[in-house]
């Protein structure tokens, strides 16, 4: 001890660190899937909170459940067993109807998949503000707001050029402006980086980063490149359908 403190020091109570922010919670889900005479467990068990201005890596091998997670947590598909919580509130559960929730996802949940998904027959701009028009933004508002999404990911001359003009990085880069249109609090990500060089992938990253210390979105990416390890808060690593680890990320690690 130092000869500085007092002699009260050693028994000062210490600062008690924030509870976390939750904002989606899968709590003891499972999900079942159904393959002729067989069920196969996809997930079994469960629990991981995404929480506000955290960014988290979902690590592991293939088939380990790391995509059936997303899906339950962005309201996609319903949970076998156990609730997904919003903000501490439970909102699914396996006798829910997603439908129901369609306009709460457009609202609160940005997704990104592995593959772009972009509608064929529209812009790369027009795939962007049709998101907004969804959520009743006026068209003019919308296209400027697309326009600035692409523009920050670099894509400002091609917002005219239609998916079959565009490569996949591109194609990629103008599904993670679709998915942030409607400014999520929730942002889940399939691979966002697969179809990218190291630059560009980096750069994808480094908004998901900014997102979560600026405006407090919560983050939840599956990846299976090493190379974003020190851009995240947390690493969970899952095998088998399960959590088998938790740890901190290169953020969390330095601070």
């Amino acid at each position: 001890m130092s000869a500085l403190a007092g002699p009260d020091a050693a028994s000062a109570p210490r600062p008690v660190a924030p509870s976390p922010e939750v904002v989606m919670e899968v709590r003891g889900a499972s999900k079942i899937y159904l393959s002729g005479p067989n069920a196969v467990a996809a997930l079994s068990d469960m629990t991981l909170a995404l929480n506000a201005g955290e960014l988290t890596g979902i690590v592991g091998p293939s088939g380990s459940g790391k995509t059936t997670f997303l899906m339950i947590a962005g309201l996609l598909e319903p949970p076998s067993t156990g609730v997904v919580h919003f903000r501490g509130r439970p909102i699914a559960d396996p006798q829910t109807r997603l439908n129901s929730l369609r306009d709460f996802r457009r609202t609160h949940v940005g997704f990104i998949f592995q593959k772009a998904n972009l509608i064929p027959f529209l812009t790369a701009v027009e795939n962007v503000q049709i998101a907004l028009e969804i959520n009743d933004v006026r068209p003019k508002l919308a296209r400027e707001r697309a326009r600035e999404l692409l523009a920050q990911f670099g894509l400002g001359h091609r917002e005219d050029n239609y998916p079959t003009q565009l490569s996949g990085g591109e194609q990629q880069r103008v599904s993670i402006a679709r998915a942030l249109a409607n400014d999520p609090v929730l942002l889940l990500a399939d691979e966002p980086t697969a179809a990218l060089d190291g630059t560009r992938g980096r750069q994808v990253m480094e908004v998901f980063r900014a997102l979560a210390d600026e405006r407090r979105v919560a983050v939840g990416v599956v990846t299976h490149d090493p190379r974003w390890s020190d851009i995240f808060d947390r690493i969970v690593e899952m095998s088998d359908g399960r959590m088998v680890s938790e740890r901190a990320g290169g953020v969390a690690g330095h601070l």
